[in-house]
């Protein structure tokens, strides 16, 4: 059975920075707290035993330095498919900048509904279909899966077991920065185990 494991990467912000919507226009590493977070995320994954057999990340500096701190010794592959979304006229953007543009309520519908924002370029259909294809393609015979990517596109993952709203009952489908969910399978559905686990 393949446990798959999709992680946040760490912290691209230092506390006296200010802090912006980072899209996938937006290559910038991860700060030192990152770092701690990503290093952190190892260990706590080897001590529940989930050390993963392969690991796939996006593209960007962010995801791919969480995976290689998480783990040293596997070389994770980058796929384009899990790099984060574009948030248009709002890439690099402070949160109160994004407001006076588009409403406080709409920013709320995406954080809590992912009904996406005038402006921004995400293709929701394109970003599960992504995932669907992941789940079924290129993790067979793999007992252990990590995908290490980005909120915005982390956040569409549970729609591989074809219920989204039961998971949205359950849980909120943003995951904090260093954090990660499980998905598992049973037969051919799979099921949301745990969900914004931080180490």
């Amino acid at each position: 059975m393949t446990t798959l494991i999709i992680a946040r990467h760490g912290n691209t912000f230092n506390p006296t920075d200010i802090v912006t919507y980072v899209g996938a226009r937006t290559d910038i590493p991860l700060s030192a707290s990152g770092q701690a977070q990503a290093r952190a995320l190892g260990d706590h994954l080897r001590q529940q035993g989930l050390i993963p057999d392969t690991i796939f990340t996006s593209t960007l500096k962010r995801t791919r330095e969480t995976a290689a701190l998480a783990f040293p010794d596997i070389v994770a592959t980058p796929l384009p498919v899990f790099n984060e979304i574009d948030y248009g006229p709002d890439e690099n953007k402070t949160r109160e900048d994004i407001i006076v543009r588009i409403g406080k309520k709409a920013l709320q519908e995406w954080e809590d509904h992912n009904v996406v924002p005038p402006g921004w370029q995400i293709d929701t259909n394109t970003i599960i279909g992504n995932w669907k294809n992941f789940a079924t393609q290129n993790i067979r015979n793999k007992k252990f899966v990590l995908v290490v990517t980005s909120n915005g596109i982390a956040r569409f993952a549970p729609h591989i077991t074809g219920d989204y709203e039961s998971f949205r009952r359950s849980f909120n489908p943003k995951l904090a920065t260093g954090a990660y969910g499980i998905l598992v399978p049973d037969g051919d559905q799979w099921h949301v185990r745990d969900w914004n686990k931080r180490p």
